[in-house]
């Protein structure tokens, strides 16, 4: 901390605007790399939640496989009552006798009725589940091949600037250990209101580096003068004079 507060404001300026030109480097990297580590992200989301769907189809089709199977063999077991009825009825005795295996054969011919007609309905249910399977299959493969790609490219861009951002990121983080933790706060906030991350700016034609609003001669003097540190009144990014940001440029 002494270390800190022994540094002039030109040295601040000087450490901000480092920073900055470093920081603005891992940007480019990060925009080399564009939406691809959110693209893969939501790309293995997706293919979770598709293999998820997939697996309790299959336990649905299972389930309604298991229910066809059970109404077959209740149709089996009726028609081997059936046909031990009507040999039945080939030696009654009496009517009491034939009418109550008639009966019995009307309720098991009712009952192969009820089972053909639950059978058609599980058929067509299962013939939309086997529809959504088969949609939700291609879905996944088509999202896996794009994973894949969409990998390729990410692992190619990660290959070619890993030890260059790593080397940056380290050199932004030396330098950051010697600004003043508000200032150092007050830089990050302004770097995340912007789309281009420019907390620290030069003058540009009289003119704020950033949003491009003039300002006027007495505060460019002050800026030049290096005495305190000057955002802009307009966007509250860091202002530094031009021979400053010459000096570190090159």
């Amino acid at each position: 901390m002494a270390a800190t507060k022994e540094l002039t404001v030109e040295e601040k300026l000087n450490q901000l605007y480092a920073i900055q030109l470093i920081d603005s480097q891992i940007d480019k990297i990060s925009n080399l790399k564009g939406a691809l580590p959110m693209e893969v992200s939501d790309l293995e989301d997706d293919i979770t939640g598709l293999e998820t769907r997939i697996a309790k189809l299959d336990e649905a089709i299972g389930d309604m496989n298991s229910l066809v199977s059970s109404h077959k063999g209740n149709i089996k077991d009726s028609e081997s009552l059936i046909e031990r009825y009507n040999k039945q009825l080939d030696e009654v005795k009496n009517n009491r006798e034939y009418e109550a295996l008639t009966k019995e054969i009307e309720m098991q011919n009712l009952e192969i009725q009820l089972s053909n007609k639950k059978i058609k309905e599980i058929d067509f249910k299962l013939e939309e589940k086997n529809e959504q399977r088969e949609e939700a299959v291609a879905r996944l493969d088509s999202k896996k091949a794009d994973l894949e790609v969409k990998k390729v490219e990410l692992e190619k861009i990660i290959v070619k600037t890993e030890k260059e951002e790593s080397k940056l990121m380290k050199q932004s983080d030396k330098l950051k250990k010697n600004v003043d933790e508000r200032i150092l706060k007050s830089y990050h906030r302004i770097r995340s209101r912007y789309k281009n991350k420019l907390g620290v700016v030069t003058i540009e034609r009289e003119a704020c580096g950033g949003c491009f609003n003039k300002i006027p001669p007495q505060v460019r003097i002050e800026i030049s003068a290096r005495k305190n540190i000057i955002a802009c009144e307009h966007c509250g990014r860091v202002l530094v004079d031009k021979e400053l940001a010459e000096s570190l440029d090159q």
